[in-house]
């Protein structure tokens, strides 16, 4: 095999390599998680267990959290007119750093019958991590405000997280002495598909390699003349 051969199939060797290896990376845990609400209303104590669901997608240094409830929690004893209801909750992170995120959604788009559970809107937030390593997001405590009055829900089973995932602090904070050094998992999950930013590395991976390739001909081509 010629000089010029060996080194085109040694650089693409390289370049395969390296997109498998990224290919292999694991995809950000994410599971349905059912949550057990014991809530506190103006008409006594009702209790409650809806699946939740937690997404987290990478907007620039932070990350938009979308919780969404899959069946309601609460119920109303008279019917709740079109945006006479609005719900806000806490997001728990833990792992690399441990914090509490607010996330909020619009009232009720049409209106709540009596007796009936409330449909929650999806809830909304932005968490800008201050350290970098794998974190964990748990449901925390929904609060829903609907004609003056205030229902709060806590989790009572304990749930636990709905998501997790590693994420990169701004400036590249590090990780919390005595955290979680499990093997990591990319940074964005939700609508936009990671397989867009492993097709961008590998691409610069076989970019590489063509230098590579240029290189290592011109190099023989010097020692030859």
């Amino acid at each position: 095999m010629s000089d010029r051969k060996r080194s085109t199939a040694l650089a693409l060797a390289s370049a395969l390599a390296g997109s498998a290896v990224l290919l292999a990376a694991p995809a950000a845990r994410a599971a349905v998680v059912d949550v057990a609400y014991d809530c506190k209303t103006p008409i006594g104590d009702k209790s409650a267990v809806s699946p939740i669901d937690i997404k987290a997608v990478k907007d620039g240094d932070a990350y938009k959290l979308t919780m969404s409830f899959q069946k309601g929690v609460s119920s109303s004893p008279i019917e709740l007119g079109k945006g006479a209801m609005s719900p806000s909750a806490v997001v728990l992170v833990g792992g690399a750093e441990k914090v509490s995120v607010p996330v909020s959604g619009p009232p009720n788009p049409e209106a709540a019958p009596a007796d009936t559970p409330i449909k929650i809107t999806d809830l909304s937030g932005t968490y800008t991590p201050k350290k970098s390593g794998k974190v964990t997001f748990t449901a925390g405590v929904l609060t829903i405000k609907a004609m003056g009055t205030t229902t709060t829900c806590t989790p009572g089973n304990n749930p636990g997280p709905s998501l997790e995932l590693d994420v990169t602090a701004p400036g590249g904070g590090g990780a919390q002495s005595g955290g979680d050094t499990t093997e990591g998992t990319l940074p964005q999950t939700g609508p936009n598909d990671s397989a867009l930013a492993l097709g961008t590395l590998g691409g610069t991976v076989l970019l590489s390699g063509a230098a590579g390739v240029l290189w290592l001909t011109r190099r023989g081509q010097r020692a030859r003349s």
